[in-house]
């Protein structure tokens, strides 16, 4: 007989919360509860917004502000002008916050170091953990343009060709490929999008920019834990809005019907299918988007 599903939900959330200190008084051993070191990382990290803080760590309003003003009484957070806007004010970490956050950077690494340290299955415990955090951030994964020979571009890329290689009946070999020049995918050519889940990528999409006002998207994949949640629509609304940014016109895309569920979203988001445009192997649906 199956163990209640309820019942084991409960069963990870008591070992999480005490594996965590959610409890504790003194979140590893600083003085101060978790919520309010939460606060301080997320301030350290450059988010300087309360509101937006506030929508990350999902705090109440009453309770954001009692964490930040604890974090401002003992001289760790000040609010200072905006350095591009000086109409806006925003939070940053004082000299003594700043060590602060260093000292729980380090206490969180060693603890995950040691969690992990001898273990036989630590990579099965650590895809259960990414299984879990994406599944349970996947409504909060940040965008943003990123360098697409980085680490966070390469990891995208690397899972995106490893998921073709087994869904396309011939395989995929990227040297085969179209690959797009990075020069291609950084501006004032084109771009090069991440999705970051808590800092850590998740998704990507690239524009490649082609002659005149014409570019191509390309490389567009989710981490499969994410799906569900429209972050590939996203990715793709981000895309569209950064190609007009750099003046493109028109967007082309090439896909392969092997992948059902990226045909339906480039006709449910208004692409036109078009005949072949390009030579490579391995797509056999054509689509264009007018901007």
């Amino acid at each position: 007989m199956p163990l209640d599903p309820v019942a084991r939900f409960r069963r990870f959330a008591r070992a999480a919360t005490a594996e965590l200190g959610a409890l504790d008084q003194s979140f590893l051993g600083r003085g101060r509860p978790l919520g309010t070191a939460r606060m301080l990382n997320a301030i350290g990290r450059g988010q300087g917004n309360l509101a937006d803080i506030r929508a990350h760590l999902g705090l109440d309003s009453g309770l954001a502000s009692r964490l930040l003003r604890s974090l401002e009484e003992e001289g760790l957070v000040e609010t200072v002008r905006h350095p591009g806007d000086g109409r806006r004010r925003v939070l940053r970490l004082t000299a003594a916050g700043r060590e602060e956050f260093a000292a729980y950077e380090r206490l969180s690494d060693d603890r995950a170091a040691r969690l992990l340290a001898g273990r036989a299955d630590a990579e099965a415990l650590l895809a259960a953990m990414d299984r879990v955090a994406l599944a349970l951030g996947r409504q909060h994964a940040e965008i943003v343009e990123a360098d697409p020979q980085g680490a966070e571009a390469r990891h995208c890329l690397g899972e995106y060709y490893t998921e073709l290689g087994r869904r396309l009946a011939q395989g995929f070999d990227v040297n085969l490929s179209c690959d797009p020049q990075a020069a291609d995918m950084t501006p004032p050519r084109g771009s090069f999008l991440v999705a970051l889940s808590d800092g850590l990528p998740a998704g990507c999409v690239g524009v490649k920019r082609g002659k005149g006002a014409e570019a191509e998207i390309k490389r567009l994949w989710v981490d499969p834990l994410t799906r569900g949640a429209g972050l590939a629509r996203r990715l793709m609304a981000a895309a569209e809005a950064r190609a007009r940014d750099l003046g493109i016109g028109v967007l082309r895309l090439d896909t392969n019907s092997a992948l059902p569920e990226a045909v339906a979203l480039y006709r449910r988001e208004g692409w036109t299918e078009i005949p072949r445009f390009n030579d490579d192997p391995y797509p056999d649906i054509f689509f264009e988007k007018r901007l």
